[in-house]
Parts: C-alpha cells; structure tokens; sequence
C-alpha cells in the first residue's frame, strides 16, 4: 500500500473496530486532516462518541452496508474474514488493510518518529516521552494505547515532522512501522497463541531493530538479556539504559516516597545528568523513565522540561490508576495482566500505604493462562489476598483445559490466600465484608475486571 496523508484527502476511509484504542487513534487523526472517515464497532463507548463528535460516522455492530461508500478499509488483527464487512469490501474490490500497516503508512510520512517497543511498559513510556515533546514545544503526533489526561484521551495530531507511538509485537505488527528511533524496553515470553517460544520473540524484536535506519537510533534496556539479544546485528545507533555499570544511561541513587514513587539521579555515560523525580509508583517506572530520558536527549531537549514533565505525569488511565476510596479502602485498577507486570505492580502496592493489600486478578485469554501457568502460580506473593474470577476469553473459545479455579488451587499450593468467585456482583459483597480501613484494593486484568472496583465504590456504605 502507499498512503500519503495529504495526497489521498478524497478518500472515504472505514474502520473495522473503530472503538479499539490503537484505531481510533487512527480514526482520530484522519478527521483532523480532513478525511469522511466511517467505522464500525461491536459496542458503543466513550471513544465512538468522541469520534462521532468530531465528525465520523459511527455503526454499531458489524454489517455489508457499513462499508458501501468506502474506497479504503483498515481493519484490526482481532477481526476475522468472516466479517460481513470484509467479505463486503473483498466481493467489491475495495482497498484492506490492517491497522499496523496503515499506522506505517502514517508513520512513513514523519521524518522523526518514534516507536516504543517491549512487552511491558510501552503504554506508560510513550505517555512520557509524549509529555516532555510536547512541553518542549515540538508540536509532535502522538497515538497512545491508554488515555492520557495531558492530550485529552489517547491521540494529539500535530504540525510538526516529530511523532510518536506504541510498537505492538503481537503477531509481529510492528514490523509495519518506520521508526527512527525505536526503544526495546524488555522482551519477555507472551502472545504464545501466535510466537513458538521466546526465540521466536527474540527474532521478532531483532527485525524491529533493524528497521530503524543508521542515521537512526536504538534504545534499550542493558539489564534484559532477550532485549540486548535483539539488538546484536543493527545498523542504527545504539543507545543503553539500565541500573547496571557500563549502560549508556545509569539510575543511580533509587529511593521511593511513601507511595512508591521513584526519585534517582541519570548519569550518561559516567557523568552526573541531574536528578529526577517520578510520580509514578514502581522500579519497572524508573526503567521507563530512564527510557525516556535517553530518547529526550536524542532531540536535545534540556533537562528542566523533562523533570517538570516528569512531575507532571501521574500516570495513564488503567496504569495503577486510583479510583476512588470508600470507608477508608482505597481502589487502585492496573492493566496488568503478565506474570511479570503483576510482579511489578505488586511490588509497587507494597511501598504504598496500606495495611491489606487485595487483588481482584481476571485473567486475560487461555492461551496466555495455560502456558504460562507456573509463572501465573508464582506472581501473587506480595498480596495479602487475592481473588480470581473467569477468564477474558478475548479473541479465544475456551477449549476446557484451564480455568481461573484451577489456577486458584495452583496459587494456593504457593502459600498465598487465592479463592476464585465467579460473578462480580459476589466479589463485591465478599470484599465489602472483609475488607478493613486502610485496606488497599487492586482490580487488575487487560479485560472488565475494573468494574468490580467501581461496584466495589458505588455500593459500600450502602
């Protein structure tokens, strides 16, 4: 395919699934250049009203006609060729693609973009490297898997050659991207439903690094072994961040608050940089933070517009996102939904006040949970209780072989109180009997597991 987003302003553009984070992004930033843009979802939501405000034409539900009028259809991997509007759009000829490519395409057309890979941390880097671009007046384009209150939800089109965005690895989608600068945060084992194994994951983010040219740059986490693998045979500049001696860029000096967040200094290269504060809870952040730092400089953007954006950044939507407190218990939500992320954020919950720290953990596909259920078994440690309902099943049928009891039954073998409840509505009633003040709750999962917390908030007191 070639785009040109200002060549091709005529055309009538559908999205399939136009409510996804990643697509209305897309959707959103076609409208500002002028575009008739159209698209489809299987539910309405805060995010198809914003776009239907600001001009798109919005379906709910799948259907043949959405697509009558379209001259190009850009769909999301989640959508199979069973879709009545693919089969529409293929019977009449009609330009596909899918949302990776097309975000290329967009991509292709900035001079200075930036793409943030890794398997955790990406949505909460990219919000930061968001923030401090736009502080230091660059005017980028910025597309971000999570609403971010400094742009006003999850897309900011702008002016300038400068844009930034989130590298999804599944099913290999960021091998469609043009990065200049691309950042390898970590690389661990998931999506098992589409990578073999994690050499496997490991080839696919060394293709991503050898996408960025070698006027360009590649940053990446020293301290991670799979990621300094992928980055063996690049062309492109290489830039190293981490805690360990002899990365380019070193935290040094780590303390939290008594809210877990993070202050160090940044050295590069041995010499003192200055130092920084996050308000942002959790190690992992540091890591980001550190990230962003290192891509900042790249753009000589001085040191007091990233400390003050640090400042400033108290975290996307659904990243260890407080919501509310009721009767002295505290709601905290996190999209956690990988062995490794739930580590981190647990570990993050227990610099923050509490006396009991709950977790409300929903499981996110069955491919995910059954291979890798060891590391599932093991994750839970730093909670006092957890509770476990069904399995999002996503993009999966559930074929019977692993469910949330099971996993339960796993968790508790490793000494942690884990019970699985089934609906929300029983969670909610067993969390407003045993829950105490000072208690702290964590609903965490990449599905719905949110509405617990908010349940828990609407009906305590009650």
């Amino acid at each position: 395919m070639d785009f040109d987003i200002e060549r091709d302003k005529n055309l009538k553009v559908h999205f399939i699934g136009i409510g996804g984070i990643s697509m209305s992004g897309l959707a959103e930033t076609l409208l500002h250049h002028g575009y008739k843009v159209s698209g489809s979802d299987a539910n309405k939501s805060s995010i198809t009203d914003r776009l239907a405000k600001k001009g798109a034409k919005i379906n709910i539900g799948h259907d043949s006609q959405n697509v009558k009028d379209a001259d190009l259809i850009v769909y999301t991997a989640a959508v199979k060729w069973d879709n009545p509007e693919l089969i529409e759009g293929k019977a009449k000829g009609i330009k596909i693609v899918d949302r990776a490519e097309f975000l290329g395409q967009i991509m292709k057309q900035y001079k200075y973009s930036v793409a943030v890979s890794g398997t955790h941390g990406k949505t909460t880097t990219t919000s930061l490297i968001s923030i401090i671009m736009k502080n230091a007046e660059l005017d980028p384009t910025i597309m971000v898997g999570g609403e971010l209150d400094a742009i006003g939800g999850n897309v900011r089109p702008g002016k300038s050659p400068y844009f930034i965005t989130e590298a999804c690895e599944y099913v290999e989608s960021f091998l469609s991207l043009y990065p200049y600068v691309g950042i390898i945060l970590n690389v661990d084992s998931d999506h098992l439903d589409y990578y073999k194994d994690i050499n496997h994951i490991i080839d696919a983010f060394t293709k991503f690094a050898k996408l960025v040219p070698k006027d360009g740059y590649i940053i990446v986490n020293k301290d991670d072994e799979n990621s300094l693998k992928a980055c063996q045979s690049i062309d492109a500049r290489l830039i190293t961040f981490g805690f360990s001696e002899g990365a380019d860029w070193v935290a040094k000096n780590i303390e939290y608050d008594e809210k877990g967040c993070g202050s160090f200094d940044a050295y590069f290269k041995g010499q003192l940089f200055g130092p920084f504060k996050l308000n942002v809870p959790g190690k992992h952040n540091v890591y980001n933070s550190l990230s962003a730092i290192a891509c900042a400089r790249i753009f000589d953007i001085d040191i007091e517009t990233i400390q003050n954006s640090f400042l400033e950044f108290y975290g996307t939507h659904r990243r260890f996102e407080k919501i509310g407190e009721k009767c002295g218990v505290v709601v905290i939500d996190d999209y956690a939904h990988h062995p490794t992320e739930i580590k981190a954020t647990l570990a993050a919950a227990k610099n923050y006040p509490h006396k009991k720290i709950w977790c409300v953990f929903q499981p996110h596909t069955y491919s995910r949970t059954i291979k890798l259920l060891d590391e599932f078994s093991c994750a839970f440690n730093d909670a006092d209780e957890l509770i476990l309902t069904d399995i999002y099943a996503a993009r999966e049928l559930d074929t019977g072989e692993i469910n949330s009891s099971k996993l339960a039954d796993m968790i508790v073998s490793q000494g942690v109180n884990a019970k699985y409840i089934k609906s929300f509505d029983d969670i909610v009633t067993y969390l407003k009997d045993n829950t105490a003040e000072g208690d702290v709750i964590i609903t965490m999962g990449a599905g719905d597991v949110y509405k617990t917390g908010m349940l828990f908030l609407e009906k305590s007191g009650q």
